[in-house]
């Protein structure tokens, strides 16, 4: 069987390991060596406890949990290095959105203003959630209009407006997705799909924004087995 061609370009694990590494090393030039600390600490400390116990079995399974904690770190490392890179660009928490895991259905800049002010729409179990970006002032008004116009095609789901941002009363991207994972749970996946796809018969009228919204921002995911 021929192999499709985005899948000859996509990079294998190991070279998607050695790009996240590189940014993390750029975003924290202590990250790698903490990584490598990390699961140095947890082998040693199990061999020791095997020397002194005579457990020789530990060794073994200290080099599995030393993988372990090493991946951990490195995945916790390298989630930090996704939000310095996106801090402060246009359309990051956009970005941040696509990259959550589970049903949920992200449509970027529903509503753009000339000053790059953003909402971004949200639906998944807890019903619609309207993310802006821009300061708290000029966004609100966004918010409250766009939160009107959902309502229209979804008169009985629950609409949530979330603001973005390092403001008073706004939501870090460091915190945006675990905001958007404790809000009560809804609809069921069945509905989700149905409603997302009402919403994506409404008309854009917003302009764009003059900057482009930052591509390839997702990072690959070393997944462990």
């Amino acid at each position: 069987m021929a192999k499709k061609p985005e899948d000859s370009e996509r990079p294998g694990r190991i070279k998607q390991l050695r790009m996240i590494a590189g940014i993390i090393k750029q975003a924290n030039p202590k990250g790698m060596p903490i990584v490598y600390a990390s699961a140095l600490g947890t082998l040693v400390l199990f061999v020791v406890i095997g020397l002194v116990t005579g457990w020789w079995y530990l060794f073994v399974l200290g080099v599995m949990l030393a993988l372990t904690v090493g991946l951990v770190v490195f995945g916790q490392l390298a989630q930090r290095a996704q939000y310095s890179m996106l801090h402060g660009q246009t359309g990051a928490a956009a970005a941040i959105l696509q990259s959550m895991r589970g049903n949920w259905e992200v449509t970027p800049a529903v509503a753009v203003t000339r000053d790059q002010d953003i909402v971004h729409r949200v639906v998944g179990y807890p019903g619609i959630v309207l993310v802006s970006e821009g300061p708290g002032n000029r966004v609100q008004r966004m918010l409250v209009a766009e939160k009107k116009r959902v309502q229209r095609v979804a008169l009985d789901v629950p609409v949530y407006d979330v603001q973005s941002g390092d403001g008073e009363g706004q939501i870090p991207l460091a915190k945006l997705q675990r905001h958007l994972m404790k809000l009560p749970r809804n609809l069921k996946k069945p509905a989700v799909y149905e409603i997302n796809n009402r919403l994506k018969a409404l008309p854009q009228t917003m302009p764009m924004p003059k900057g482009p919204l930052p591509r390839g921002a997702k990072m690959p995911r070393p997944k462990m087995r």
